[in-house]
């Protein structure tokens, strides 16, 4: 777990915390151990629970409405994609001095598919693209839209556009703000999405990807699901794809020249507000935002 609190407004809970929520709605898990996970994620705290469970607590208020939405529409999504995804459980409520509802899902064997545990990067890249294809493709009636409750992934990009201009002026001696700008405006210049909104994920990078043996396995943290644009999972080939496989990534997603073009400036954007806001607090995020930023730049020069 962090050493230091990600937000100003965070509740901090610990083990004991969890026991006593178990005790008091879950009793038939009380006794199981209780061990917390380490994670880069900024939107839970996660504890292990005996072998087969994990329990998800929102560290910010914001972020409560994940827990209604992960338990409605996770269980639809999950037999319709090629990759495990998590299995809400049961739903805990505020109590014991944690002010709000929690999960508890299944837990996922594996480990974080940083790149270089992947055995075959390029067929984690086109595995990935599957899972996106397949994702997108299934019915988004109903489904929700982008709002607080996934950082508003999948709007149009020009919503985006005050804030992300500050940030790259707030870079200055950090990054290569002519370039950041170029690309940015790039991406605002493409035509919008004018399809359906489809099914995103809206965090496709490594620290919520799983992998075992090598493998790519699972996608975990759906705090993104939204129905929206579709370039905003296409920020992937830049948050996590090595270059010399983002052409197969992209040619296994089938997208336009547009959809990749926004999906570059997602991929910018959101990896620009990380550095100020998670800069002191987060490393592991904090490298993977400087990695993609890297990562686009160059590829607009090529």
């Amino acid at each position: 777990m962090p050493a230091t609190k990600m937000h100003a407004d965070e509740v901090v809970t610990d083990a004991s915390v969890v026991h006593r929520l178990l005790a008091a709605q879950f009793p038939q898990w009380a006794e199981l151990p209780i061990e917390p996970v380490r994670s880069a994620g900024t939107d839970n705290a996660i504890y292990r629970l005996g072998d087969e469970m994990a329990i998800r607590l929102p560290r910010i208020e914001r972020v409560v409405d994940q827990v209604d939405k992960e338990h409605r529409w996770l269980p639809r999504l999950a037999p319709l994609l090629p990759l495990a995804i998590p299995t809400p459980l049961a739903r805990g409520t505020p109590g014991c001095g944690y002010p709000w509802d929690w999960s508890v899902h299944r837990w996922i064997a594996g480990e974080n598919a940083l790149i270089e545990r992947i055995a075959d990067p390029r067929q984690a890249a086109i595995d990935l693209a599957k899972f996106i294809t397949a994702l997108r493709r299934i019915d988004a009636t109903g489904g929700p839209s982008p709002g607080a409750h996934n950082f508003f992934r999948g709007v149009p990009l020009t919503m985006r556009d005050a804030r992300t201009r500050e940030t790259i002026a707030s870079l200055r001696g950090t990054i290569d703000c002519d370039a950041a700008t170029a690309v940015w405006e790039s991406a605002l210049h493409a035509p919008m999405w004018r399809g359906e909104p489809v099914w995103i994920h809206g965090d496709l990078q490594s620290g919520n990807l799983l992998a075992v043996d090598g493998r790519l396995t699972a996608i975990i943290d759906f705090g993104g699901l939204g129905v929206g644009d579709p370039a905003c999972d296409v920020m992937a080939a830049w948050t996590y794809v090595p270059a010399k496989h983002r052409d197969d990534f992209r040619a296994a997603l089938g997208v336009d020249d547009a959809t990749w073009a926004r999906g570059r400036g997602w991929a910018l954007s959101v990896s620009l507000f990380i550095l100020p806001y998670y800069g002191s607090t987060n490393p592991v995020l904090v490298n993977i935002a400087r990695r993609a930023i890297a990562e686009v730049l160059a590829d607009a020069l090529t």
